[in-house]
């Protein structure tokens, strides 16, 4: 348990460390503000500067598409639509339980609006349990755990396109067009599978882009939405133009230490003048509620894994409660009528949800494996492992001791 006695001793000074981080952030976002100014009059300067010297920075700015102080107001949503969203959770395997495997539970929902009709809530369980499940990944180092991070990310992607290919084929069938979102809880860019071998994240991309391929097909737009983001993608292109050097080459004027690959507060280049300052911060200084900031293409590393139709751009809206960042890939944003739909369906759950979108927050609730559903699990397997006939059925003597604390 914890003892608040100690503790109270280390909370000491805590508030005035939190005045002085306050102080700061306020002049790293003046400084920000400052930069933005000016380089609105030098974007296509430095995008050509960005292109040019890629390959010797750093960092991997991305490429306005739209004017840097743009800001655009969400459209408000069509009475009649539909909004589809998929999440996953899972049993992770224990050797100290009574059988190793694991199980994924991908969580589904289907709301219409418009309609007096039945939202379809429910969850799609699957257990892992064959040797190649469970330790085929260990060839490439990775663990079985991971692993089913990989495989728990397509299955989400995958009964996200059965919902909206059924969702669509139900509105051909009655003959009416209704318009559909498609809703993701986190980034579309797959940061994790950059650095697997690839004869493993291969297969990964080819089922995730198979999904969202069907999904265009369909043409429901996919939106990754990303609630409290820590990232600050759009303003490293702002060090651009805080660069003091006539070109940003990072490693002849900037050069990384062999001890530090992730600079100290205290050892920054001279274009990370306002590090640690995020997007969200930043951009709720400069959006009103209701609109958004200008369209991004990412340009990070495993984009280049990336079909031209799956390329990953973002934007950053003021849903009211927070400012939110949403990834759409290429063929959502090519389609301006698709795109500028998309944007006020999102912003349409996230009032419905009051502060986030209602479709991800149902989805979750149903996929999503609570304390008394892992016990119903382990019983069951148990039931069906004494069925098969095997002998001394049980967890481990420490998972029972652990279970059972005298203390």
């Amino acid at each position: 348990m914890l003892d608040l006695t100690k503790l109270a001793k280390q909370m000491q000074g805590i508030g005035e460390h939190l005045r002085k981080e306050a102080e700061a952030s306020r002049l790293r976002l003046e400084v920000a503000q400052k930069l933005l100014h000016k380089a609105q009059w030098r974007q296509a300067e430095l995008n050509k500067r960005r292109e040019s010297w890629q390959e010797r920075m750093t960092f991997s700015a991305p490429t306005p598409i739209e004017p840097l102080l743009m800001r655009s107001d969400v459209a408000i949503a069509p009475g009649v639509h539909v909004a589809i969203a998929s999440d996953g959770s899972q049993i992770a395997p224990n050797h100290h339980e009574i059988a190793y495997c694991y199980l994924i539970n991908v969580g589904r929902v289907v709301l219409y609006y418009g309609e007096s009709r039945r939202p379809i809530l429910d969850s799609v369980p699957e257990v892992f349990y064959q040797p190649e499940d469970l330790y085929a990944s260990r060839q490439w180092g990775i663990r079985t755990e991971e692993w089913m991070g990989y495989r728990r990310t397509v299955s989400e992607a995958q009964a996200l396109a059965d919902l909206a290919e059924g969702v669509q084929a139900e509105a051909t069938q009655r003959g009416v067009d209704i318009p559909t979102l498609a809703l993701v809880d986190g980034s579309l860019i797959y940061w994790f599978l950059e650095s697997l071998p690839n004869e493993v994240r291969d297969p990964l991309l080819e089922a995730i882009f198979a999904a969202w391929e069907r999904m265009r097909l369909a043409k429901v737009p996919l939106v990754g939405y990303m609630s409290a983001s820590r990232s600050g993608e759009s303003l490293s292109f702002l060090r651009l133009q805080a660069c003091p050097y006539p070109e940003p080459d990072c490693f002849k004027h900037c050069p990384m230490q062999a001890d530090t690959p992730y600079r100290a507060y205290g050892d920054k280049s001279p274009c990370q003048v306002f590090d640690p300052l995020r997007d969200a911060t930043f951009w709720a200084s400069v959006l009103s509620p209701g609109q958004r900031s200008p369209l991004w293409r990412s340009n990070q590393r495993i984009l280049s894994l990336y079909n031209h139709q799956y390329q990953v751009y973002f934007c950053y809206v003021h849903v009211g409660a927070e400012i939110a960042r949403l990834d759409l890939p290429a063929w959502v944003v090519e389609d301006r009528e698709l795109f500028d739909l998309a944007l006020s369906l999102v912003m349409a759950q996230v009032q419905k949800g009051y502060g986030y979108p209602v479709a991800l927050a149902e989805a979750h609730n149903q996929a999503v494996v609570r304390g008394g559903d892992r016990a119903r699990f382990f019983a069951m397997l148990e039931r069906e492992m004494i069925k098969a006939g095997l002998q001394n059925v049980g967890t481990s003597y420490k998972e029972t001791r652990k279970r059972g604390s005298i203390a």
